[in-house]
């Protein structure tokens, strides 16, 4: 079974955000990312957002650092 995350660290903020989230589906995925942006770094939550990031998953696991 495939895993998929995204790291902010791939895409450096004003909030030097160093958060890696992960699932084992990407449904899953998006919906704690769409949380997170929305938390933490004032995302919107829309379709063009969500669309945005599924484009950002990677297949995998995180790096470490």
């Amino acid at each position: 079974m495939a895993r998929y995350y995204i790291d902010c660290r791939d895409y450096p903020s004003e909030a030097n955000c160093t958060v890696a989230l992960s699932a084992d589906s990407k449904e899953e995925l998006l919906e704690a990312a769409v949380q997170h942006a929305s938390q933490v770094h004032g995302h919107q939550d829309s379709p063009e957002l969500r669309d945005q990031m599924l484009k950002m998953f990677q297949e995998g696991e995180a790096p470490a650092s």
